[in-house]
């Protein structure tokens, strides 16, 4: 059985305090739009372009699948699952750094949207842009859409097909010729 390196370790470690920090900064932003914004007319960042506007929202993206809290968890929970899978098994080298960040940031985004439907049945949406009337969403979604966008430019341009060979479920095994 081979032991985890040293390094990956210490990627696993900062990977765990990140999510739990981007996590943080997500719950700390919807606390503050539970405290400033519930019950008030939006407030209005750049007049006609970006506003602050509380909404509870008990579906997912453009209000589809309403109150479908145990389908949102179980989603949820495969895709920490998933992606603690892919940290753990993710190669050291420098190529996957990137990786390491996007990760984090998909499974902070899906965390803190799971802490929000645990906790209160609905996820807390603020960020409006009103320009382009823009779905309303939180810092957990921004993480989670702008991760998913740069992972799919990645997986199209800059990595190879074996660049996924660590996630091959079969045994890679060395055979010795016995004489």
């Amino acid at each position: 059985m081979n032991k985890m390196s040293k390094k990956k370790k210490i990627f696993l470690v900062v990977d765990s305090v990140l999510i739990l920090f981007f996590v943080f900064l997500d719950q700390y932003t919807k606390y503050l739009a539970v405290v400033h914004l519930q019950d008030k007319p939006a407030f209005n960042l750049i007049d006609g372009v970006l506003e602050l506007n509380f909404l509870k929202n008990s579906g997912a993206a453009f209000g589809m699948l309403q109150n479908q809290k145990a389908f949102f968890i179980l989603v949820a929970t495969m895709i920490l699952i998933i992606i603690a899978y892919v940290l753990f098994r993710l190669p050291d080298g420098k190529k996957y750094n990137i990786m390491h960040i996007l990760l984090v940031l998909i499974a902070s985004g899906a965390a803190g949207n799971m802490i929000d439907r645990v906790k209160q049945d609905y996820v807390v949406d603020f960020i409006y842009f009103v320009i382009i009337n823009f779905p309303i969403f939180n810092v957990a979604d921004i993480y989670v859409t702008v991760a998913t966008f740069v992972f799919v430019i990645l997986f199209l341009f800059y990595y190879q097909e074996n660049d996924f060979s660590f996630l091959s479920f079969r045994q890679q095994k060395k055979f010795r010729e016995f004489k």
